[in-house]
């Protein structure tokens, strides 16, 4: 039996999950490993690439794009280690980070999921964790005040590396280590988050099931961010927004949810007007795209 299974989803990010395998391959003395990689209709080449250059990785070929969670969910069905690390393809390994995330697993029976340190590319903090959303919080997301009021990480703790190990409510998805008796007992991701918020869902629905999420800061991963989704702004914007509204009716019901679409069409609204304005004041050289509230309307309708 392997120690852990590797599954990495892809969706035409060829480059950065040969630099992500890479990165793994470097990291993992002393580890009996399993990598798959969940390819979901890739028209770049990543397919062929695999098979060419790294035979020992599982590929599972989707034809279309099933989703983040859907195909995580298919590479742990088949996975065959005692644990699962679900890794983004815009992320790189550092030494002695999965040892840390397992040696914490091992060491307490009750942890179904570790999250790892997050770093961006010039090593300054990305993320790490966060509470599960409330309306107070998400007000304070879209009007921007969190981050005036409790500082630049916000939602997302601080890196907290002198507190060592804790028990959280979730943790960020780009790495996450997974004991699949938890998977198997608890159930994985909610196929109905297509992408953003799923990773919340999950960690909510795990310790429903008896399950403890726990943050590692000292596994260190470095996470690009935006592979697969950084050249769609608003579509990417719209579909937080859906994962975020889909989780409040789930878990906290149909007025929660109302309620968080209320502030999510006036806080777009405002953000609207503003970007235009900035637009039209600086000729352009500030403002930025924001997602419009047909769209916003489209993705939200159904939710």
């Amino acid at each position: 039996m392997y120690d852990i299974s590797v599954i990495i989803i892809n969706w035409n990010t060829r480059q950065l999950l040969a630099d992500c395998l890479d990165s793994l391959l470097a990291t993992s003395e002393g580890l009996r490993l399993e990598y798959i990689v969940v390819d979901n209709g890739s028209t770049d080449g990543s397919q062929a690439m695999l098979q060419s250059q790294y035979p020992q990785v599982k590929l599972l070929a989707n034809q279309e794009n099933v989703g983040f969670g859907r195909a995580n969910n298919q590479g742990m069905d088949v996975a065959q280690g005692r644990y699962a690390l679900l890794f983004n393809s815009d992320a790189l390994a550092t030494p002695g980070f999965l040892q840390r995330m397992m040696t914490l697993a091992e060491a307490n029976p009750k942890i179904g999921m570790v999250g790892a340190h997050l770093l961006n590319q010039d090593g300054s903090f990305q993320a790490s964790y966060t509470g599960f959303p409330t309306l107070a919080r998400e007000f304070l997301i879209l009007s921007g005040l969190g981050r005036k009021l409790y500082g630049y990480y916000f939602p997302s703790h601080g890196p907290e590396e002198d507190k060592g190990p804790q028990k959280v409510d979730y943790v960020e998805g780009a790495c996450v280590l997974v004991r699949l008796e938890a998977y198997r007992q608890a159930g994985g991701f909610d196929p109905a988050f297509f992408m953003y918020a799923e990773e919340v869902d999950w960690c909510f629905s795990l310790q429903k099931g008896g399950w403890e999420i726990w943050y590692e800061p000292g596994a260190k991963v470095i996470h690009l961010g935006g592979g697969s989704s950084g050249s769609r702004r608003t579509s990417r914007e719209a579909d937080l927004y859906q994962g975020r509204v889909r989780f409040f009716r789930k878990h906290y019901g149909n007025a929660a949810a109302a309620l968080l679409k209320l502030q999510i069409y006036a806080f777009t609204l405002v953000k609207l007007i503003t970007h235009r304005l900035l637009k039209i004041i600086t000729g352009g050289r500030r403002g930025r795209e924001v997602v419009s509230l047909a769209q916003l309307r489209t993705k939200l309708k159904n939710v």
